[in-house]
């Protein structure tokens, strides 16, 4: 069974909460560690939210999400660097550690010259993280999302965009839902972590059958992924830090959060 002490729970979530309910709630249940979406926190002082975090003595883990830095447009790139800046700023305004980057994709082009777009936006955003010491982390996305969310698409091409950027402050977020299929994942998921590049771990389920792609992921338990087997990989390979639950699911949004909160801790001391 996982520590206790490593759980995180994103605020997305239980989306239906406000923040300073999110916050009572986790620590009332146990949960140590919270990942905070940005549209979270969206109108609240960052006095107010790290007093918040103080006073349900919550880890802030990482803040989501950075990203989206391809587009055939020179100046949509552009704004995507600077909110990604802004972003950078909003963090370590909060004393979140790291920002994880859902590094996007543009259908009117190859895939390649959306990566190399990601690698550019990144190397841009470095300039202001260094100032802060805010970690960017690249989170591979399902190959499902390539057309429009994510050129990054499994473990291997993750690992070599951050070689190739080569920044202590650039790695990896591994995201359970995104990688599991991946027949390579053991081996890269090691390749990854004897770098010290592997920053996050998220953990959900996949629900057979799934009713929508992105709105309908399972508790762990629920569905096909092998949690505890992928969690091993990455204890294996150095990880230390939280195992991050990160569930987007209307299902479980329209019901009640409580129940939805017990069923999230259950879930994560028997099938992660």
């Amino acid at each position: 069974m996982p520590d206790l002490n490593k759980l995180c729970v994103h605020t997305i979530t239980t989306k239906p909460w406000d923040f300073a309910t999110a916050c009572e709630k986790y620590a009332e249940a146990g949960v140590k560690g919270i990942t905070i979406w940005r549209d979270a926190i969206e109108g609240i002082d960052s006095e107010q939210v790290k007093g918040l975090l103080k006073k349900h003595d919550l880890t802030l883990v990482s803040y989501c999400r950075g990203g989206f830095f391809p587009a055939v447009d020179e100046k949509k790139r552009q704004e995507a660097i600077a909110d990604n800046i802004r972003m950078v700023e909003e963090a370590a305004a909060i004393g979140a550690p790291m920002i994880v980057l859902v590094c996007g994709a543009d259908p009117k082009q190859s895939l390649e010259t959306s990566r190399n777009q990601i690698v550019a936006g990144i190397e841009a955003t470095l300039k202001v993280a260094e100032k802060y010491n805010v970690k960017l982390a690249i989170e591979p996305l399902h190959p499902m999302y390539a057309g429009d969310r994510s050129a990054v698409n499994d473990l291997k091409t993750a690992t070599e965009m951050v070689e190739k950027i080569n920044h202590p402050l650039v790695g990896v977020a591994v995201d359970v839902y995104h990688l599991w299929w991946d027949p390579h994942l053991e081996e890269e998921i090691y390749r990854c972590g004897m770098t010290d590049k592997l920053f996050a771990f998220h953990i959900c389920d996949w629900k057979v059958p799934t009713t929508d792609m992105l709105l309908d992921r399972g508790l762990m338990g629920e569905g096909c992924i092998d949690v505890p087997r992928i969690r091993s990989w990455v204890e294996h390979a150095g990880f230390n830090g939280f195992n991050e639950v990160e569930i987007f699911s209307n299902a479980y949004w329209e019901m009640p959060q409580e129940e939805f909160l017990e069923k999230i801790i259950e879930g994560y001391k028997n099938h992660s």
